[in-house]
């Protein structure tokens, strides 16, 4: 049988608390993450193949030897790994995958640019981008990325086996696809469910219209993706008692969290089931409105750079460039304008192009070589996953102890680990004071020998030791 290991923060069949989801950091800090890796694990599982998730994003890749022995190859999806602040984790994935000879895979890594696709921002990560590529073009067929965008960004980089294939989060259902407008219409009664990154959110005209369709749709929820905000509905903040406020529920002052109109997901499983029962979704969340087309509820997405706009013009998916955001849109227009026509019509055709690239790559998927994805859904369907994390309003006093005593654990344990620190720092400061002491007995023993000349070749000499244990203290 072969063996994949698949670069994600947790199996699809991992059940994990919500405090284990946030103290594991299984999403990568955008539970987005977990939608297109969950995807890509159910696409590569068939009765030939075992698909094995790193447990986290970031591998050693001092376990590079071991991974070469246990496994056949090594899957890696991304999303938008092309721009500067991911540099540091592009650069570790490199080194990692220079040492593999086993293949190596990327699914629909993108390129991070301007809404415009002006790409002059990546200019001071084309080092480690091209190190990626090369790495992964020695040991693959060609790149799968998400659009024409970081299609044309490679390609003006010198690489030409690059393939346009999306996110494998739109094929988490195979070739079938199926989204429908439940009604003519929005209204006040409509279940609408918004996202957008607190950035997003403060630029443009994109807060503007949130807070206007707060006021509009009562049935409204915010569907948060980030770390920080897992943190801040399960744990609370003082803002109330401090005076923050913000246009961004980035505090629990923020009129949608004291609604308790917020939420999060730690698996897609009940994020996609929970989005079936709204009428419309929109924002500038690529994931999160995909979670919800995938529950066959329509949305439409407000795109504020390429990595957004790259994917809605691939799958066909209703846009909008949020330069084009007027304060004054109401979503209903949004609804009324979204076209499903492109998006799933040419489905099939896509996922032909997605299924080429991986029987290019060697590696078989669950529609082609197995039982379409049959057996992942009867194990995900016996499994009980946590519900969505909301914001925390203080009447579970039953589950108060087990808050307070949850975080006491991980606090001595962090203490803990800042003392054994603490030691290895004072041990090596004394290790330094006893050379120091040596160097210094060596010196006066030179002078009676040789004189003031050799010490100070002596001294010149032992600069780089020196230098080299205070860095240590």
């Amino acid at each position: 049988m072969k063996r994949i290991l698949l670069r994600s923060g947790k199996s699809p069949f991992d059940v994990v608390s919500h405090e284990q989801a946030m103290h594991r950091n299984v999403i990568g800090t955008n539970s987005g993450n977990l939608i297109f890796s969950d995807a890509a694990h159910k696409l590569l599982l068939t009765p030939e193949t075992e698909v094995v998730s790193t447990n986290r994003f970031t591998v050693d890749p001092a376990e590079a030897g071991r991974i070469n022995e246990e496994f056949d190859a090594f899957v890696v999806p991304l999303a938008n790994a092309f721009r500067p602040s991911f540099a540091k984790q592009l650069n570790t994935l490199s080194k990692l995958i220079e040492q593999l000879t086993i293949p190596v895979v990327v699914l629909g890594v993108g390129a991070q640019a301007t809404v415009t696709y002006d790409t002059a921002r990546l200019a001071g990560i084309e080092r480690p981008v091209k190190r990626f590529v090369k790495a992964v073009l020695d040991r693959s067929a060609s790149i799968g990325v998400r659009g024409e965008c970081t299609e044309r960004y490679l390609k003006g980089l010198g690489f030409r086996d690059v393939d346009v294939i999306g996110c494998p989060s739109m094929f988490l259902y195979g070739d079938h696809f199926a989204v429908e407008k439940k009604a003519a219409g929005i209204g006040p009664d409509s279940r609408i469910a918004v996202n957008g990154s607190h950035d997003a959110l403060r630029t443009g005209h994109l807060g503007t219209v949130m807070d206007a369709a707060i006021d509009r749709y009562p049935d409204l929820t915010y569907v948060a993706q980030n770390l920080t905000d897992a943190e801040l509905l399960y744990w609370g903040d003082v803002s109330d008692a401090a005076g923050l406020h913000q246009a961004v529920p980035a505090h629990r002052t923020h009129r949608l969290l004291r609604e308790n109109k917020v939420r999060i997901y730690v698996d897609p499983v009940t994020w996609i089931d929970d989005l079936r029962q709204y009428d419309y979704s929109f924002g500038g969340r690529i994931h999160g409105n995909i979670a919800a087309l995938l529950a066959g509820t329509p949305a439409t997405v407000l795109c504020h750079d390429s990595r957004t706009l790259e994917l809605c013009r691939y799958f066909g998916i209703p846009h909008l460039r949020a330069t084009d955001v007027t304060p004054d849109l109401d979503p209903a227009i949004l609804y009324e304008k979204a076209d499903f026509g492109e998006l799933l019509n040419d489905h099939k055709v896509r996922f032909g192009r997605l299924t080429a690239f991986l029987d290019r790559n060697g590696l078989q998927n669950t529609y082609s070589h197995g039982d379409r994805g049959a057996a992942f859904e009867s194990r995900m369907a016996s499994l009980s996953f946590p519900p969505a994390i909301e914001a925390w309003q203080g009447e579970e006093y039953g589950r108060l102890g087990y808050r307070i005593g949850w975080l006491k654990h991980h606090t001595d344990r962090a203490r803990q680990e800042q003392q054994a620190t603490a030691r290895l720092m004072a041990e090596s400061a004394a290790r330094t004071a006893q050379l120091e002491a040596r160097i210094e007995l060596l010196e006066k023993r030179l002078v009676s020998v040789q004189g003031r000349s050799a010490v100070r070749r002596a001294r010149r000499a032992m600069r780089p030791v020196k230098k080299m244990f205070n860095g240590l203290s």
